[in-house]
């Protein structure tokens, strides 16, 4: 969950959730919509510039989750919440019975979330591995 501290941020046409802005010394950080600060100690209206100015289209990139074993996974972003991030392995929207695979993880995203690194343009079954 955010702090008690967060105030939230929305975008003023649809009051989209873009992310938080959190008290930091003198200043103000932009935390992104993953519980990740996006920007260092800035005054308020930067804050808020810099969520604005990232917007949410990230969300729907191409992600990569590095497990334990060091075993790096292809996955897209299925649920972003204040209390959790629901990953599942990116199955280009195949449709079957075989469900993908999905990991839930805490809210902040913890750093095996990252963005893809491979080629988002070529599938490779074994990329990571």
């Amino acid at each position: 969950m955010p702090h008690e501290t967060w105030v939230e941020h929305r975008r003023s046409g649809d009051r989209e959730l873009l992310g938080w802005v959190r008290p930091s010394g003198a200043g103000f950080v932009a935390v992104d919509r993953l519980g990740r600060d996006l920007t260092g100690p800035l005054d308020w209206t930067d804050a808020e510039d810099a969520l604005e100015a990232h917007g949410l289209h990230w969300l729907a990139e191409l992600w990569q989750l590095t497990h334990d074993d060091g075993t790096v996974v292809r996955v897209r972003l299925v649920e972003v919440s204040p209390t959790r991030v629901v990953v599942k392995q990116d199955d280009l929207n195949a449709v079957g019975e075989e469900a993908a695979p999905t990991w839930t993880l805490p809210f902040p995203a913890p750093p095996a979330l990252a963005p893809f690194a491979g080629d988002a343009f070529t599938f490779d079954p074994g990329w990571g591995r």
